[in-house]
């Protein structure tokens, strides 16, 4: 969908559709209000018929309005106006572009960003709005052979009241389709099958898109390369498997070269059977999504390609399949990490901690500033923290107070939990010098805990996506969560320009 930013007003604006909001018991907004007037009180007389009263998720569209130059315009119910906060603007947003997409609308102009939500300015509401409508347009149908019939909504402007505030509006603009760029790029990933996006297929993707961008190199460590790094945890889970392992390293450097940068690192199983440990057989095609946290930093470099900020960043990525054959992994093997620490294979399913330690020792080698790793994880922390925020662990405050607030400002939040020396006790075994389990109890904090000693010489945090990274059911896909997130807390350190409020 191309969107641009324009002040109009909306009596006097040519469109296929005008989209203003609806407060509850019937209140229009100011957009509303001067359609109202143009139309001699027709919505007004709507409304106090009961058509709509504007509860947030309805909508009403009125065709042919009258003696204005819109064919048609849509009422978006938004809730009441003192709880307008961001996730009924988000509502509202997505409400409004399914319904034009139902109607066969071409262009619209959106006065919704004019709205007034609770701590958010205006270049925060074009940004938003931007990410909203770009990843409501998506769709994943590149497998099939008849393709879904696309949107006939091609062209959305976003008003801006004063023409003032236009050039903050079109940075805002371009930052939102940075970052609902990237998102969508790691949809993309995420959603194709384990047989199409295999390791060598998720490493030749990322040279081939991430390359094409100024300021970014993108080398792949082929298996050879990472037995010569001995990377022993890594290699122990690829080994169950025919696909070849692949480490992925991508380095964006737009600042100056003596910057440390930082280090994203993203778990890229891209398809996890559990190996011997192996999974029940319901929703196991859902484990093509195993490789979401390296989607997420894919799309979120991918950003970055995008909108060239003043900032380095290094991604690593360790991707293979976890697979029951032969020379699998079994209960009980004991494996070397790069780091010379060995591990006790109590679990064949707790395998993408194994290839993870090998990736943060790897990124030691760049002298990051700060490192998080992005993982599909745990199903523990689904339990703990259901579908809505990841879970988010570390042994930095300051960069644990900083990604959690880049959440909230992305609508894409995380949530902390304890990492306490005594659940480390959980990871003791009698063979190695740690188990790669550690029971039942606190499952998502153990594997964290397994991860922090790895990461003793590093700025560190852990965000586990396993609740975030796809949905299931009838809208089954993933989400491309968190490249909000993660774009947030990268575009926080780049100086007012990116600094969105």
């Amino acid at each position: 969908m191309e969107l641009n930013v324009k002040t109009t007003l909306a009596p006097d604006t040519r469109s296929d559709c005008l989209v203003v909001g609806v407060f509850e018991r019937r209140k229009l907004s100011a957009a509303a209000q001067e359609l109202d007037a143009a139309l001699e009180g027709r919505l007004t007389a709507l409304l106090k018929s009961g058509d709509m009263d504007g509860k947030e998720g309805t909508h009403l569209l009125l065709p042919d309005p009258g003696p204005i130059p819109a064919r048609r315009i849509l009422l978006v119910g938004c809730g009441k106006e003192k709880d307008f906060d961001a996730r009924r603007y988000r509502k509202a947003l997505t409400t409004a572009v399914k319904a034009l997409q139902k109607r066969h609308v071409r262009d619209a102009v959106n006065y919704l960003p004019d709205l007034p939500v609770r701590d958010r300015g205006l270049p925060w509401r074009i940004r938003l709005a931007a990410e909203t409508l770009q990843q409501a347009d998506y769709r994943f149908d590149a497998l099939k052979s008849e393709k879904d019939t696309p949107p006939s909504l091609r062209r959305m402007t976003l008003n801006v009241i004063d023409k003032a505030h236009l050039p903050k509006a079109k940075r805002a603009l371009a930052i939102g389709n940075a970052i609902a760029g990237g998102a969508n790029f790691a949809r993309e990933l995420g959603n194709l099958p384990g047989n199409v996006c295999t390791p060598s297929y998720l490493a030749s993707t990322a040279q081939k898109t991430l390359k094409a961008f100024p300021n970014m190199k993108v080398r792949v460590l082929k298996q050879k390369d990472i037995e010569a790094l001995k990377m022993g945890a890594f290699l122990s889970v690829a080994k169950g498997s025919e696909q070849p392992p692949r480490l992925i390293v991508v380095e964006y450097r737009g600042a100056d070269a003596d910057e440390r940068p930082v280090a994203l690192v993203g778990k890229g199983i891209t398809f996890d059977s559990g190996g011997i440990s192996i999974k029940p057989s319901a929703s196991m095609d859902e484990m093509k999504f195993d490789m979401c946290g390296a989607a997420g930093v894919l799309g979120t470099m991918h950003m970055l390609g995008e909108l060239q900020p003043p900032i380095n960043v290094v991604a690593v990525v360790p991707s293979c399949e976890n697979m029951p054959d032969g020379g699998a992994n079994k209960p009980g093997d004991i494996v070397t990490s790069m780091s010379g620490q060995t591990i006790e294979v109590l679990n064949t399913d707790a395998e993408g901690r194994l290839i993870l330690c090998d990736a943060l020792t790897y990124a030691e080698r760049f002298k990051p500033r700060a490192v998080v790793d992005v993982a599909t994880l745990t199903g523990a922390c689904v339990i703990a923290l259901g579908k809505h925020p990841a879970g988010l662990l570390g042994n930095d405050d300051t960069l644990i107070r900083r990604l959690l607030d880049a959440g909230e400002k992305a609508g894409d939040r995380a949530w902390q939990l304890p990492l306490w020396e005594e659940y480390q006790d959980q990871l003791k075994s009698n063979f190695a010098d740690m188990a790669n389990i550690g029971g039942r109890e606190a499952g998502a904090i153990t594997a964290a805990c397994f991860l922090a000693r790895f990461t003793k010489k590093l700025k560190w945090a852990h965000l586990d996506i396993a609740g975030v990274a796809w949905e299931s059911g009838n809208r089954k896909g993933a989400t491309g969560r968190p490249v909000p997130l993660l774009s947030q807390y990268l575009l926080d350190q780049c100086g007012r320009d990116y600094t969105l409020e």
